[in-house]
């Protein structure tokens, strides 16, 4: 199991420079990954920075840990735009990228705020099935053509490819537990699932998430399992099959606090 950092970029950690910072000292510490959520607004004005141009920082700036946006909502993004910044980012950073994507939530206006986006989840969903299928096949190389439900891609060919094989690792997110059985279905067919339950997670949801991704799984390739979670518990999440341990930090929380944790190490058992 490999352990990683959580941040939001607004509020206490609105300051791209100091994540760059943050970031490094993780790597220096031992940590594996440093992930970000990915917001254009908060509930309240708050410094925000972009996570994608932040992340293309921390890129430049380590060398062995992982990273990505966690999550990017795809609908509001054109997925042949996603594909190719995605690839860059995985050349800067000599393929340590990890894309994670999901619906997006409307709880802060981020979608009801602006013009041209889709309202409801159904169609952020459709959106969001034909995104991955997108940006999965021009990280091909090969000629892309695709019709889905609501976008579309006619004789395309994106070069370079990724620089890691066979791709860039894309995690879906989902809420937990899933009301519906379309998140799971969709995790599934990713290479990983990051699952919400609005607090830490329990190493026994996690078990729950497990099964029920494995109920939908057709192949014996590995499937990583992230969750924000609890440090004590380390040995019981990994008995359940989480392969990254997220510790994390919200928007108001002590900017001290978070150097201390990082200062600290990951929480090996």
């Amino acid at each position: 199991m490999r352990h990683a950092i959580y941040l939001p970029p607004f509020g206490s950690f609105g300051d791209v420079h100091q994540l760059v910072e943050l970031a490094v000292a993780a790597e220096g510490a031992g940590w594996d990954g440093f992930f970000l959520w990915d917001h254009i607004r908060y509930e309240v004005p708050v410094p925000l920075a972009d996570a994608w141009v932040t992340l293309a920082a921390i890129a430049s700036s380590t060398s062995t840990i992982r990273l990505g946006p966690l999550v990017t909502p795809l609908p509001r993004r054109r997925p042949w735009k996603v594909a190719r910044e995605a690839v860059t980012l995985d050349h800067l950073s000599g393929g340590r990228l990890v894309l994670g994507v999901g619906l997006g939530i409307d709880y802060w206006g981020e979608f009801s705020s602006f013009a041209a986006e889709p309202g409801d989840d159904a169609e952020r969903a459709r959106l969001l099935d034909d995104g991955i299928e997108i940006v999965s096949r021009l990280w091909s190389g090969q000629r892309t053509s695709y019709r889905g439900d609501r976008l579309w891609v006619e004789d395309a060919q994106f070069l370079p490819r990724p620089v890691q094989r066979p791709s860039i690792p894309i995690w879906s997110a989902a809420l937990w537990p899933a009301a519906r059985p379309g998140p799971v279905r969709r995790a599934a067919r990713c290479d990983g699932m990051m699952p919400f339950t609005g607090a830490p997670m329990s190493p026994a949801q996690a078990g729950d998430v497990r099964h029920a991704v494995a109920r939908q799984r057709d192949t014996g390739e590995p499937f990583d399992l992230c969750v924000w979670g609890s440090a004590d518990h380390v040995s019981a999440y990994e008995d359940a099959g989480v392969t990254w341990l997220l510790q994390a930090a919200g928007p108001e929380d002590p900017l001290v606090d978070v150097r201390r944790t990082i200062s600290a190490g990951p929480p090996r058992h």
